[in-house]
């Protein structure tokens, strides 16, 4: 019986033994620190809601947008707690893009300086009923460079080991088509060669037509004002420039009546 009584104050005294940590073992508390300014951008506010009902979900690896700056789509809209923004999104400075009615990914509105003489409208055909067997949903040749490839819906990384992708947000006849491919061991690897008046061609099951080149330049990998819509039939070509992470190789031709 004594023994079971005198057991706690035993331990008890064992327990005293141990000394707590010196205070110089703990780190500087961090919840007190200033949110540092980075890069000249304002000071971020602390009442923001950083849990995951207002995470985005980014868009397409690989396509147009999977790049930009505030690009996606809000997790979950419902209850984020942020003001819903249809038909676009919101990045860095107040910018809202519009988004593709067709479910692709979201482009930047075209600017004046790199569309000039380039009327947009809401010209557009989807992939419904083009598709072939095989996958594919045309072929595109460039007969100067000796170039004639499937091109493929998306521009995806599977689908450009195999051919050439088309934009998903871009029309697949009628106004702008845009196609994107590699350049090292690919088949645009040499459109920056092209020169205004220089020919391609497209075939779908709706036909085939010949386009005339009018552009052949450099564009920045976040500027995809020019595969917005056009009320022109034109194809716009993209593929990236050989040790320039940056920078896009961009071809466009106009067809001919």
């Amino acid at each position: 019986m004594l023994a079971t009584l005198t057991m706690p104050a035993t331990i008890a005294l064992a327990t005293e033994r141990f000394d707590g940590p010196d205070a110089g073992l703990f780190g500087k508390p961090t919840s007190v620190d200033e949110i540092a300014s980075v890069g000249g951008y304002p000071t971020e506010s602390d009442n923001i809601n950083r849990s995951k009902d207002s995470a985005i979900v980014p868009p397409p690896f690989g396509s147009p947008s999977s790049d930009t700056l505030g690009a996606g789509e809000l997790l979950t809209p419902g209850i984020s707690g942020i003001a819903p923004n249809p038909g676009g999104y919101t990045v860095s400075g107040g910018s809202t893009y519009a988004t593709a009615d067709t479910g692709g990914p979201l482009l930047p509105p075209p600017s004046a300086e790199s569309t000039a003489g380039i009327g947009y409208s809401n010209k557009f055909t989807l992939p419904d009923g083009l598709y072939y067997q095989d996958g594919s949903i045309g072929t595109l040749s460039i007969p100067k460079l000796g170039v004639s490839a499937k091109v493929y819906e998306n521009e995806s990384l599977e689908n450009l080991a195999k051919g050439i992708g088309h934009f998903k947000s871009t029309s697949c006849w009628e106004g702008n088509v845009g196609f994107a491919a590699h350049n090292r061991n690919g088949y645009f690897g040499q459109i920056h060669t092209l020169k205004n008046g220089d020919r391609i061609t497209y075939t779908t099951k709706l036909g085939t037509r010949t386009y005339e080149v009018f552009y052949v330049g450099q564009i920045h990998e976040t500027d995809f004002s020019r595969l917005g819509r056009s009320d022109e039939d034109i194809v716009t070509l993209v593929t990236c420039v050989n040790d320039v992470r940056d920078q896009r190789v961009c071809v466009q031709a106009r067809m001919i009546p």
